[in-house]
């Protein structure tokens, strides 16, 4: 078994803030969502946490940002290898198979993450898209429902409130999924617990035979 340091303090410590204050900003915005028919709090108190964490979060995603820019690691971690699209595609592919089938029969995984390459293709895909598009997407809309008048001028751009509000919620919904299913993936490891010690560590631990 040899141990591999995969993710460093600030990292970690991102990553924590962000996965709890996900879990808030969901249970908030079904509050929210649901006033009629959920009684966790007052919807007055889940709007004041919802925005208080909102801002919170805004705030680790621009350390993520400068995190990753000041150290050079955004392109190489995150920026999938488009510029081979031949060996990018078959990479995908037998990663697909792997969480398709090979898992299931003890295949091993054929990504094998360094410091400068984390994450499978399928990963880089999945979090790019999040990184850069979603969750910016998911800040600016969130801005629109917090002030509806001072950033009626981006209201407008998406066609109004009610189609920010949609859009919003659409991205509820798939965090809210995102968080169920990235927690089934980080249970995936070589026991159930590996990955997710591994955020608390910074080490993932790698079968020599790998």
């Amino acid at each position: 078994m040899k141990r591999v340091y995969l993710h460093p303090l600030p990292v970690r410590i991102w990553h924590w803030i962000n996965a709890i204050g996900f879990i808030i900003l969901i249970i908030t915005g079904a509050q929210i969502r649901f006033v009629d028919s959920m009684g966790l709090m007052s919807f007055e108190t889940a709007v004041d946490i919802h925005s208080w964490v909102g801002f919170i979060l805004i705030a680790n995603y621009f350390i993520w940002l400068l995190y990753y820019l000041v150290t050079g690691k955004l392109f190489k971690i995150y920026i999938p290898p488009f510029w081979k699209p031949v060996e990018f595609i078959k990479n995908s592919i037998r990663q697909a198979r792997y969480y398709g089938y090979g898992i299931m029969v003890g295949d091993k995984n054929p990504h094998h993450p360094t410091p400068d390459n984390k994450f499978n293709p399928l990963q880089q895909v999945s979090y790019l898209m999040i990184m850069v598009l979603l969750i910016p997407l998911q800040i600016i809309t969130g801005l629109i429902l917090w002030d509806p008048q001072f950033f009626s001028g981006l209201a407008d751009v998406f066609g109004g409130i009610q189609i920010a509000s949609l859009i919003h919620t659409v991205l509820w919904i798939f965090f809210s999924a995102f968080i169920i299913v990235h927690f089934y993936l980080a249970t995936l490891g070589h026991t159930p617990m590996a990955h997710i010690k591994a955020m608390f560590t910074g080490y993932e631990e790698e079968h020599e035979d790998h």
